[in-house]
Formats: structure tokens, sequence, C-alpha cells
């Protein structure tokens, strides 16, 4: 094929990429900051908050007081951000070649493109692991009661000499001792030393704890150290010091550490402190506010007194003027028994008539056994003569009764009446007619009479008044 026959197929064949090209969809166009905005919501979205561990490098801590610094590790590295309102609550911070783990959602910076972290929180590498043990050994030494309130002891008010469980070399010795020289000067104090950090270092506090309970020199025990990291503060962690602070015959303090932190030495000791110098003083008194409460205690116990002395002086007094010699005590006395003696004889005699007189009034009233019988004969024949009257009077009065209710009963009778010539009418069924109205002609009646009785036809009714009764 030659040239002049090939030229038309890739013709041809542009003119068919060319119809691909025009039926294909139209894809947008999008700017830089359209593209990196949506990485960015990409990565934020599919990748979710989650720990990285590396070296810190390039640290930088801006103006504005944000960190930027690089995570490494032996493979790769990562560009990092901390800002103002979290690097705050980190704790401390960190500075090149630290190993550090950082708590960071992943996302993408837009104005370079450059991938990064952005951090929420930032610790010591390891220090996550040191926590899990931590809370571990904490609920199982809190299952086993030793962190229970009620095993809790009150320090006592005064104590009369103060142990300290510390290094000599560490500060917070030094703290405790100028609080104890302010609050309290010529307060006994005794140091059980034992180092507070590195390899061994809790074993040697248990057992400096357990040497001050058994030598009981003092009243109330200080466990302290100063500030510092999870690291730092791991030997306060340990079980031996827990179990040994919880076993101490006397009370123990715990001031390990700043305010925010929390060892098991400060859930197992009776009174947790923020700082050493707070320690030292919740365990000691202020010694002028006692010479202050010693003198107001003084003053009103002089008051008191000066009241009582006065008291008494003016109760004197008031004695003395009643007080009465011995011999005018006497003669009183005597003058008050012949005073007795006379009312008891004038008492004596009045009785003495009284019942003389009630004597006389009781013969008068004595009666003999013979005159009481006839006596009592008299009223029983005049009891007999009154049944007598009232039983006769009762009969007359019967019998009055008798003849009334009898002479009503004849005017009642009904023969009586047929006596004078009045009749009874009846019907055959026996019934009395006492209305000619009820009667018609033909009815067959029956007439009753005082002696006898006849039958009788009706011829005939007449109906009219009823008769008038007669005038008497």
């Amino acid at each position: 094929m030659n040239r002049a026959e090939a030229e038309p197929v890739i013709l041809r064949a542009m003119d068919l990429i060319d119809d691909a090209f025009d039926s294909a969809p139209t894809l947008p166009v999008l700017t830089v900051s359209e593209l990196n905005r949506m990485a960015r919501r990409a990565l934020e979205s599919q990748l979710p908050l989650l720990w990285v561990e590396g070296e810190v490098s390039n640290f930088i801590r801006a103006a504005s007081g944000h960190w930027y610094f690089s995570l490494k590790d032996a493979g790769a590295q990562v560009r990092c951000v901390v800002f103002r309102g979290r690097n705050q609550f980190a704790g401390f911070t960190p500075v090149n070649g630290d190993h550090v783990e950082l708590r960071a959602l992943p996302s993408l910076y837009e104005a370079r493109g450059e991938f990064q972290l952005a951090g929420e929180s930032i610790r010591r590498a390891g220090a996550g692991r040191l926590f899990e043990a931590f809370l571990k050994l904490k609920a199982k030494l809190e299952a086993e009661g030793l962190f229970d309130p009620l095993n809790k002891r009150a320090l006592p008010r005064f104590p009369r000499c103060i142990g300290i469980v510390t290094s000599p070399q560490a500060a917070a010795l030094h703290d405790v001792l100028t609080a104890l020289a302010r609050r309290m000067p010529g307060l006994p104090v005794i140091l059980y030393p034992t180092p507070v950090q590195g390899a061994g270092a809790g074993a040697q506090i248990a057992a400096a704890i357990r040497r001050a309970g058994q030598r009981a020199e003092c009243d109330v025990l200080l466990v302290c150290r100063g500030g510092g990291s999870l690291e730092d503060l791991w030997a306060f962690n340990d079980e031996a010091v827990a179990r040994a602070i919880a076993a101490s015959p006397m009370p123990v303090v715990s001031g390990v550490g700043h305010e925010t932190d929390f060892t098991l030495a400060d859930f197992a000791a009776d009174l947790r402190a923020p700082t050493p110098t707070a320690a030292a003083e919740l365990a000691s008194p202020v010694r002028q506010d006692l010479l202050q409460q010693l003198g107001q205690l003084a003053r009103q116990l002089h008051d008191h007194l000066t009241r009582k002395q006065r008291n008494d002086m003016q109760r004197l007094d008031y004695l003395a003027r009643r007080l009465v010699h011995p011999a005018e005590q006497l003669r009183q006395q005597q003058l008050g028994l012949r005073q007795l003696a006379q009312r008891l004889g004038h008492a004596t005699r009045n009785r003495l008539t009284h019942e003389q007189h009630r004597m006389a009034q009781l013969k008068q009233r004595l009666i003999t056994p013979g005159l009481r019988i006839q006596h009592e004969q008299h009223n029983l024949n005049a009891l007999q003569a009154r049944v007598l009257r009232a039983a006769q009077n009762q009969r007359l009065q019967h019998q009055s009764n008798l003849a009334r209710l009898s002479s009503s009963l004849a005017h009642l009778n009904p023969e009586g009446v047929l006596a004078r010539g009045y009749s009874i009418v009846q019907k055959n069924n026996g019934r009395v007619v006492d209305d000619a109205a009820t009667l018609n002609a033909g009815d067959v009646l029956v007439l009753r009479f005082h002696r006898g009785q006849a039958s009788a036809t009706v011829d005939s009714v007449l109906p009219g008044a009823p008769p008038q009764p007669a005038a008497k």
C-alpha cells in the first residue's frame, strides 16, 4: 500500500477518535484549592482518629503557640501540627529526639497540598501501656478493699514527731522541711531515706515505709516526691508501696507529684495532698495559730476566774451577814421549842375535849336490844295496818270499775234494743239491711224481734231520706 492510499485511512482513524471524544461525558475542571479540599475531606472521612508513634524532629514552637514538627521512624516521616488549644494540656514540651505517641486525625494542609497529622493529645512513648498497667493494678487493689474510705484514719491534731519517706537529694524534702519550719519550728522530723525513681525504687520505698512503722518513732508519715512524668512517678505505683502504706500502723499522707498527678500511693494513703508542701501543711499545725488560740484561752480563763472570784466574794459577804452566834442560835431554838410545847399542850387539850363530847353523843345514841325489838315491833304493826288499808281501798276501787263497765255493756247489748220494740232486718244470706235502696221488690227478708223472728216479702221500695232521730 502506497502513501497516497494510507493517508485517507489515518484521517478516518483520527475522525473516529474525535468522534469518541465528542461522544464521552464532559468531566468538570477543578482548581487546585478544590482538589486539595476534596482530598482533605476524603482523608478525614475515611481515616479515624488514631495513635501514631515516632521520633520528634524539626520541632518548632510558633509565636501563635502552635507546635509544628515531624514524626519519623526508620522508613518514613509525616508532618504534624498540635494547635495551642490542645498542646496546653500536654504536660510537657517535646524536643527533637523525643519518642512520643500522638493522638491525631490524618488530614491535608490545603494551602500546600501536604499530608499532615492534626494532633489532639501527645504523650511520651510507653505512657499508654504504663497507664493501662496502672488502671489494672488499681482495679485489683480496689477490689481487695485496699482503698476503702472506711479504713482511712484521721491525722493527729498535734503530732509530736513527723516522719518523711523520700530521697535526701529530692527537692521535695527541702519544700517539706521549709513548710514545717515555717509552720511549727522545733517539731522533730525523722527522714527515712530511699530512692524515689529508677529500677527497684518501689521496693526500697515500701521497705522505708515498713521500717518507719516498725520503729514507731513518729505520729504521722509523709511519703513525698516532686513532679515528673508518669515514668518518673512509676515507683509510687508499685503494688508493694500501696500495700506498705495501707499496712502502716501510723497515718500516712501522700504528697507525690503535682495536683494533676495521681498514683496508687495517693489512693492507699489516709490522706492525699496535691504537692509535698501541701502534705507538710496538712500534717502539721501552725505554731502562730496555736499561740493565738492559747492566748485567747488564757484570756478566757482569766476572765472566768475573775468573775468566779467576784461572785465568791459577794456570796461570802452575804453569808457573813447571815452568820449568827451559836448562843443566839441556841436561844432561838429554845424559844422555838417552848412555842412548840405550848402548841402541843393546847392541841392535846382540844383533842381530849372533842373526844369526850363525841363519847357523850355516842352514849346517848346507845339503845338496849329490848328497846330496839319493841321499836321494831311497833313499826311492823304500823306497816300491817297500812297494808290492810291499801288492800281494802284497792278492792273497793275494782268493784266500782266493774259496776261501771257492766252498765256500759248493758247499754251496748243488741238484745236490750230489741226489747224496746226495735227489730233487725236481714236478707236470706244473713246480711243486715241498713239501706232500703239495696232492696228490690220480691226480696224475701227475715225480721228478728226480741222474742222470735218472721219472714216477709218486699212489695215495693219507697225512696226517701232516712228518718231523723226522735227528740228527747
